[in-house]
């Protein structure tokens, strides 16, 4: 075998050009399709991390039907104390939950004493808050990033168009369950930036004051967001969490409560999809183009080498290896267009992160371009041309390997 891909080496060489012109295609496709994988890769990241480190986590967990009616906000179908109990019974058994925040969701007047507007709410635990979007923080465009009782930061939209400022005094009115009206007096403590997604134009108050102004009795929970340890468990989890949770039934036998992921809260989770879409196009041109070059090469090496060919047959070299050595050319011409296009690759993406590259995300201005390079991208798309280059030149080494020497000899 090695004595073959020394033969198939300096075959190659007979014909530099052409090896020369075959290796640049194939590792121009390689270095197209991992800077493209690695660019939407980060946009990806950068959009995921968006949505559940600054307002959705990564899981949700409502009362059956909630979500279904999320628009209305509504308060008939909280958690009660004994479902909360329950739920932290099977989160305190789940060792991949990092942190859990639960939420007070609900629609209410937001009133400056002079201009009265519409507004929706999330109460909170300030400090569960932040362990579950980490990012939250960082949206606050004015203001104090803590959150204590008495105060209320509001959306960026709001604050320009009713021209509010950080500590001004407001008015929250809101209706309870039973539809009685309370309202209270808060100062606004901060500035929230508004980000494109559910979510992203709400404001926050502390988790007592959301119960105050509702006049609940007892806590009730308008839903639980989730962080995870470890990212890549999002559906393992999720699938548990699930089967744990659809165990626990309401008197009439049925489901209690529902887990969400961030794709089922998120609209951005189809654009996440088309970007995986497009990167997989992408590897079926690369797939293309290594088929194509490959076989062209090999083919017009089995015609050029007809004589050749017969002569090692007639001297008495079997088919196998006759087949063997033409695959193994089409092998080597698949390995080093991969490596060399891993390589330029991996030049390309630091070139991009050394440029400093900025672009807009929906409001959010000059976010920098952090490209990475990951293993199993490179590995995959290795894999896929070494592979496809073997396919590719099956059939010219099937041709040659099947040549009778006699006619083969007379060829001119």
């Amino acid at each position: 075998m090695v004595r073959l891909l020394k033969i198939a080496l300096r075959n190659l060489l007979r014909y530099k050009r052409r090896t020369l012109l075959t290796t640049a295609l194939i590792t121009l496709g390689v270095v197209f399709v991992l800077v493209f994988t690695s660019v939407t890769g980060s946009f990806k990241s950068l959009m995921i991390a968006q949505n559940t480190d600054s307002m959705l986590g990564h899981l949700q967990v409502h009362r059956r039907g909630y979500v279904a009616s999320i628009d209305n906000l509504p308060l008939n179908l909280n958690l009660g104390p004994s479902a909360m109990k329950r739920l932290e019974e099977i989160f305190a058994a789940q060792p991949e939950i990092a942190a859990w925040s639960p939420r007070i969701k609900f629609g209410a007047l937001f009133s400056t004493f002079v201009e009265t507007t519409n507004i929706r709410l999330n109460g909170v635990d300030p400090e569960r808050e932040m362990a579950v979007v980490p990012l939250l923080p960082a949206r606050i465009l004015e203001g104090d990033a803590r959150l204590a009782p008495g105060e209320i930061w509001i959306p960026e939209l709001l604050a320009r168009g009713m021209k509010v400022a950080v500590g001004d005094t407001v008015v929250i009115v809101a209706t309870n369950q039973d539809g009685s009206v309370n309202g209270r007096q808060f100062r606004v403590a901060a500035v929230l930036e508004s980000v494109s997604g559910p979510g992203g134009r709400d404001g926050y108050l502390h988790i007592e004051d959301a119960a105050e102004v509702l006049r609940m009795e007892t806590r009730e929970i308008s839903e639980v967001a989730i962080r995870l340890r470890d990212f890549s468990r999002l559906e393992a989890l999720n699938r548990q969490l699930t089967e744990r949770l659809d165990a626990l039934l309401t008197p009439q036998g049925r489901p209690l409560f529902e887990v969400h992921t961030w794709e089922k809260l998120s609209p951005f989770y189809n654009i996440a999809r088309m970007i995986e879409v497009m990167t997989f196009f992408m590897k079926l041109m690369l797939i293309a183009i290594v088929l194509v070059s490959i076989m062209n090469v090999m083919i017009m090496a089995v015609y050029e080498r007809i004589r050749e060919i017969g002569t090692m047959a007639a001297i008495g070299t079997r088919p196998g290896k006759i087949l063997a050595l033409f695959v193994l050319e089409g092998l080597s011409l698949g390995i080093f267009g991969a490596l060399l296009g891993n390589l330029v690759g991996v030049l390309m993406i630091s070139l991009l992160n050394a440029a400093h590259i900025t672009y807009d995300f929906g409001r959010q201005k000059d976010l920098l371009l952090q490209v990475g390079v990951h293993p199993p991208d490179m590995l995959v798309v290795s894999g896929i041309v070494v592979l496809v280059s073997v396919i590719a030149s099956l059939q010219p080494a099937v041709k040659a390997s099947r040549m009778e020497p006699i006619k083969a000899l007379r060829h001119v």
